[in-house]
């Protein structure tokens, strides 16, 4: 007898649900990694530990490879192409290791971590100074991440290693906000007095986009962690696919992608720190595309490409 309780919403959904995997054995063997997750080991597929978890930082080589091609399309500072590289290989390491929770596979995801931050504190804490100043910057950002890779291998502590990330990502941000108020907006005040707030405005909504986006996965993850239990029961009554929006940690690598506004914001900084606003444009719509720093239409911009033709 048909329930007079169910709507085609619900019926619909009860059409899409495709059961777990019941076995728990997996292709990359036993778990040696130090951490483990919400996602339910190898209840998708035999050949990946978490898929949700592994498919999620799909994101980071894509805005990554997005950032790169513009760095190299508009000539932007070349150090951006090393942060954005290590955004990508933030997004591998971590591919591989949900794919296999392997320790090898764990030390390759959260270790970049720590370089591409320690990357962008070069860009930021560097920028217009002197060529000795920019050595021992690089000199000392280089010991900071050896000393804290040292360690991490010895202690093998997973807190040490996110303490050491918040820190870091929380002196980048800073001294980004520091510049932000007290060189660039003097500068624009004096050069470009019409234009000023507007840019300033645009200015901190990339960043506080950027942020609260990183604190909404964090938020998301830590949910995930402390309501684990009920979680997996609510996945395990819905199945999938629709269970798989019920992977904190997912969306954490989701919103910590989108967190790329950080580092476009830090090239747009640059740019408006070398007093090019006039020939550069943030193009973003916010919560609706990728932020990007493009040449304004009809500016006098020279590019790879246009410098190529002349030289021909």
């Amino acid at each position: 007898m048909r329930n007079l309780d169910t709507t085609p919403e619900m019926a619909l959904a009860g059409a899409f649900q495709i059961p777990y995997r019941e076995a728990r054995d997996g292709f990359w063997g036993e778990q040696t990694s130090t951490l483990n997750w919400c996602e339910e080991d190898y209840n998708v597929t035999y050949y990946c530990a978490e898929m949700v978890n592994t498919l999620t930082n799909l994101v980071f080589i894509w805005l990554g490879i997005k950032g790169i091609r513009n760095v190299i399309k508009y000539s932007h500072d070349p150090v951006f192409i090393l942060a954005y590289l290590g955004y990508i290989v933030v997004g591998l390491g971590s591919m591989a290791f949900h794919a296999t929770l392997q320790y090898s596979m764990q030390l390759a995801d959260e270790l970049p971590m720590i370089y591409t931050v320690c990357i962008m504190g070069y860009a930021n804490f560097s920028y217009k100074q002197p060529p000795k100043t920019r050595l021992l910057v690089a000199g000392a950002m280089m010991g900071l991440a050896g000393s804290i890779t040292a360690y991490y291998l010895h202690a093998k502590d997973p807190t040490f290693h996110q303490a050491a990330y918040t820190l870091l990502t929380l002196a980048t941000i800073g001294r980004g906000f520091y510049v932000t108020e007290h060189q660039l907006r003097p500068a624009l005040r004096k050069r470009n007095p019409a234009e000023c707030d507007q840019l300033m405005g645009r200015m901190h909504a990339l960043a506080w986009t950027g942020i609260i986006m990183f604190l909404s996965g964090f938020c998301l993850w830590s949910l995930d962690t402390i309501f684990c239990r009920h979680i997996i029961t609510a996945r395990n009554r819905i199945l999938l696919p629709w269970a798989a929006l019920l992977e904190g940690h997912g969306w954490w690598h989701i919103l910590t992608g989108l967190a790329y506004h950080l580092i476009t914001w830090r090239v747009w900084l640059s740019r408006c720190l070398d007093g090019s606003e006039r020939e550069f444009m943030l193009d973003w719509t916010p919560l609706r595309s990728a932020p990007q720093v493009v040449p304004r239409r009809g500016a006098s911009v020279a590019t790879p490409a246009i410098e190529s033709k002349k030289i021909q």
